[in-house]
């Protein structure tokens, strides 16, 4: 064989190996990188079904939403699957698994409004607590709350951080606006308090990472913010250390939660990766869940419900081993165009001295 022959077939064995690599990096980069499959199927952890099999309480129950988008369910397929109404009715087309597994399978006497705002900030959700929401005399509380979420996310860069909105803002620039969080934070759980003269549990989620603790904000298409996961790190610490100076207040991890599920959910490299669920539980616009991700904040609240409640009996925690609970119709008295806004006759004007009212 000539050593031009020889040449040409080099030259040849190059290209071609050439253009496979480059198109398996660019396969690569696409999979690991840009791909965010939402999967099918129920998303997060498992709920313990066997606390459900038995009525808590039959006295007056009122259930309020507190917050933002995720709380409104912006994301969600349909009103029925935001989390807020998931907990309290479980839609038509439930999981089998989670059939009847809700707080009005437990407490047939709630009602439940939902005062949740989209695109609202903290400062919006302490002045809802104090001009909107009122007192409700005949009932006892639960609270189910997200808030500080938007104050670090908007306004995405856009334009310069101020409190509230302090996306792009140094630690040190935010350090008064964190403390102002939560001043702001403990005179919301001070409002909540005052509405429920019988007594509240108020459950506040911590707030997501969508880049799933990396902090490269390109990842979900926002500007570069160095300080980010420092500033978000201490937000979740505000949250979580207000709610330790209650007994009735309970934090539901969302952080944890959603790790691994964000921008990064493809990379089996990272520490968070879910090999059992690599899929993408954000919707759209980034900062809200998905269908899927709705799923999975619900479970978390019904577990921290569960486990933090004293509505709970106890023997729930030593009774069988979990069942799925047959198929059930939705309640007749439950409208599912009206799924967060109940009415009913209040039942007991007594007061549980073991139902969280601290400053009795």
């Amino acid at each position: 064989m000539s050593n031009p022959s020889k040449r040409k077939r080099t030259r040849l064995y190059v290209l071609l190996t050439t253009a496979v690599l480059v198109v398996a990096g660019v396969l690569g980069y696409i999979e690991f990188h840009l791909a965010r499959p939402v999967g099918e199927g129920p998303a997060g952890p498992q709920v313990d079904i066997r606390s459900f099999h038995k009525v808590w309480s039959d006295e007056p129950i009122q259930i309020i939403g507190v917050g933002d988008s995720i709380t409104a369910g912006l994301g969600a397929k349909t009103p029925s699957h935001s989390f807020f109404n998931r907990v309290i009715q479980t839609p038509d087309d439930e999981y089998a698994e989670l059939r009847g597994v809700c707080l009005s399978k437990v407490l047939p006497n709630l009602t439940a409004e939902n005062f949740a705002i989209s695109g609202s900030e903290s400062q919006t959700h302490l002045d809802v607590i104090q001009n909107t929401i009122p007192v409700y005399h005949d009932a006892r509380g639960i609270v189910l709350m997200t808030s500080g979420g938007n104050d670090l996310i908007h306004s995405y860069g856009r334009s310069a951080p101020r409190e509230c909105a302090m996306y792009s803002a140094t630690l040190e620039q935010a350090q008064p606006w964190i403390a102002n969080f939560r001043t702001r934070l403990a005179t919301m759980f001070d409002e909540l308090e005052e509405r429920f003269p019988l007594g509240c549990e108020i459950f506040i989620a911590d707030i997501y990472d969508p880049t799933d603790g990396v902090g490269d904000a390109p990842s979900i298409f926002l500007p570069a913010w160095p300080d980010g996961l420092a500033i978000h790190a201490q937000y979740n610490q505000v949250i979580r250390d207000v709610a330790r100076s209650r007994d009735h207040v309970h934090v539901v991890d969302l952080y944890q939660t959603f790790l691994g599920h964000g921008s990064h959910c493809r990379q089996f490299w990272r520490a968070n990766y879910d090999a059992n669920d690599p899929h993408y539980w954000f919707f759209t616009n980034i900062e809200d869940p998905n269908d899927r991700g709705y799923d999975a904040i619900r479970r978390v609240f019904l577990n921290a419900i569960v486990e933090h409640s004293r509505l709970v009996p106890k023997y729930t925690q030593h009774s069988s081993p979990p069942t799925t609970p047959r198929p059930r119709p939705a309640d007749a008295w439950l409208s599912q165009a009206t799924l967060a806004n109940f009415s009913i006759d209040p039942f007991s004007d007594r007061k549980d001295p073991l139902f969280c009212n601290r400053y009795e």
